[in-house]
């Protein structure tokens, strides 16, 4: 039975990570990066003093339900998760160091797309009777464009893809490092996974965001200092992996060690999918937790999306993918976070813990994350009550996808990541015009910014 639907989920995915939605993931970067007359360019700076730079500050103007910190920190958990160790770690293993190349082209022009689905979900979102914040592609696509039938489409497509990408990829990889390292029972794993998230999620919205407030920063910092470490220790690798990684681009790579070669075509697919799953943007899950957030321009809120694609992708990928390279390890046939993890381990003693540990804090955030993005779809589709009911389903998963294979889950994940993708961008393309009226509106004449450079 498992074969048979392994075989249906190939055959689909191959349909839908093919060079159409490889090109509207890219493409539509490049439309939005262009359209918006290339904001996340020209304001890049002004975007990274805005978001990243003042994490700290709490002077927010505007309404919302939780602050702009708290509300990227809950999207930056769902989106820094295992992809930035096992996603890059296994786009690395089958793609070849070329796949860094198109992961990073995918960030760089994913930046436009995700300000826009921010500034959309910010201007379309929605106050309940009980006064919560809530919104997404969903709300957008629905109150934009008036064709609610996408819109059910999509939070269909997104409460379903919880289980995989959010659920049961993280529990997973979480699993597979643990059991790798030091042999803690796969089940037992999925079961204290499952447990502390349920302590969590019960609390909602507000509970979660307090906690990926504190664990993202915390998680993100450990785990860069050890991938800096391992970098600086192997200094003079730095700028063969960069032309490794550049070369192998555009030729593919050949079979050697334990690697098995990978034609051009499965570089830059590897590399742009990795690439989207590990910064999510044109997913449409993001801009769900973003709804919530104290804001008083949509376009300043967007302003984080620039931030969590950079942050997510340029960096902290980046790092992981120099740990591989740069050790030598990607030859090793290992696949996934074992890969890293093994990178980690040859470059500085005990790296292969530092993994372990950096793994359970991004799972167990991203787990947090992408429990509200599920409750949110749930709740759009059959109400308020639902988010409950949701909430029973998602948390013995966690334990389920601990013991399952990592190349099924993954393979599930990956398509109905891309089957989120169409009518998201689907929205995103219609309301395009918006986009660029707020865009406008702020950085404009007499806009905010101008205001703002004046004092």
């Amino acid at each position: 039975m498992l074969e048979r639907i392994m075989a249906i989920n190939d055959v689909i995915n191959e349909i839908i990570w093919g060079a159409p939605i490889l090109f509207l993931i890219v493409g539509g970067g490049i439309f939005f990066t262009i359209f918006t007359n290339f904001i996340t360019f020209r304001k890049f700076g002004y975007a990274i003093k805005q978001t990243g730079l003042s994490i700290f500050n709490d002077d927010e103007e505007g309404e919302g339900q939780v602050s702009a910190f708290e509300a990227v920190s809950t999207s930056l958990a769902a989106s820094v998760g295992t992809g930035n160790i096992a996603g890059v770690g296994t786009a690395i293993a089958i793609g070849g160091p070329g796949a860094v190349f198109w992961m990073w082209l995918a960030a760089i022009f994913g930046m436009a797309t995700k300000y826009a689905e921010i500034v959309l979900t910010i201007e379309y979102r929605d106050r309940t009777k009980d006064f919560r914040f809530v919104g997404g592609p969903m709300y957008y696509i629905e109150r934009g464009t008036g064709q609610k039938w996408l819109a059910i489409i999509f939070a269909f497509l997104g409460g379903v893809a919880t289980l995989g990408i959010g659920n049961m990829v993280q529990s997973n990889s979480v699993a597979d490092v643990l059991e790798s390292s030091i042999g803690i029972d796969p089940l037992m794993t999925g079961i204290v996974l499952a447990v502390l998230s349920a302590l969590v999620i019960f609390g909602g919205l507000n509970a979660i965001s307090k906690v990926t407030a504190k664990v993202v920063p915390l998680m993100a910092g450990l785990y860069i200092f050890g991938g800096v470490l391992v970098i600086l220790l192997n200094y003079d690798q730095i700028i063969p992996a960069f032309q490794m990684i550049f070369v192998d681009a555009f030729t593919g790579t050949a079979a050697f060690g334990g690697f098995a070669g990978a034609g051009l075509s499965m570089v830059i697919r590897y590399g742009v999918a990795r690439g989207v799953f590990t910064n999510e943007a044109g997913l449409g899950s993001g801009p769900i937790a973003h709804a919530a957030a104290t804001t008083d321009h949509p376009v300043r809120q967007g302003l984080w999306g620039i931030f969590e694609v950079f942050f997510d992708t340029i960096v902290t990928c980046t790092i992981t993918a120099l740990v591989i390279i740069m050790t030598g390890v990607w030859t090793s046939g290992e696949v996934g976070a074992a890969l890293t993890s093994l990178g980690f381990s040859e470059g500085i003693p005990y790296g292969e813990h530092m993994v372990s540990i950096g793994l359970v804090f991004f799972a167990f955030s991203t787990i947090l994350g992408w429990s509200y993005y599920g409750e949110r779809c749930f709740e759009y589709l059959f109400g308020p009550s639902s988010k409950v009911i949701y909430r029973i389903i998602y948390i013995p998963v966690i334990a389920v996808g601990a013991i399952g294979g990592l190349q099924e889950i993954w393979d599930i994940a990956d398509t109905l990541n891309g089957l989120m993708i169409i009518p998201n961008f689907i929205g995103l393309l219609w309301l395009s015009p918006v986009v660029v009226r707020l865009t406008k509106d702020f950085f404009g004449s007499g806009g905010i910014y101008e205001k703002e450079q004046q004092h």
